[in-house]
């Protein structure tokens, strides 16, 4: 599978409306300028594992990638949507791709969980 970029078009579409506006953010970082969310600023990943619109990341998995929770006020728009995961929360999603942190960065402008285990991908601006 090829790595999903969003381009520069896509993540300007999505930050210009208002719910996203208050949702991600495009941050430098050691590798380039990334997405990340913006009541944070840590570094926002997509798993290559995933189907669309569906998270496969529970357990083990998301103790060491958390997803990026929506809030049960948060609604979608554009490119930015949100999915219901079945431990009955729900988490960001760009274009179909449910969103993750992942633990081992600790602050922002981290970007260490690009190509993880080749299943983990940084989300580019």
């Amino acid at each position: 599978m090829t790595r999903k970029l969003i381009t520069a078009a896509v993540l300007a579409a999505t930050l210009g409306t208002q719910a996203a506006a208050g949702t991600l953010v495009a941050i430098n970082t050691d590798i380039g300028q990334v997405v990340a969310a913006a009541n944070n600023g840590m570094t926002l990943y997509t798993f290559r594992n995933d189907a669309p619109n569906q998270s496969n990341c529970y357990n083990d998995c998301a103790h060491a990638w958390p997803p990026f929770a929506a809030g049960a006020a948060a609604k979608p728009e554009g490119a930015l949507g949100i999915i219901d995961r079945n431990d009955g929360t729900r988490q960001w999603a760009l274009n179909g791709q449910p969103l993750y942190f992942w633990a081992g960065d600790s602050a922002r402008g981290d970007a260490t969980g690009d190509g993880v285990g080749g299943v983990w991908d940084v989300v580019r601006n």
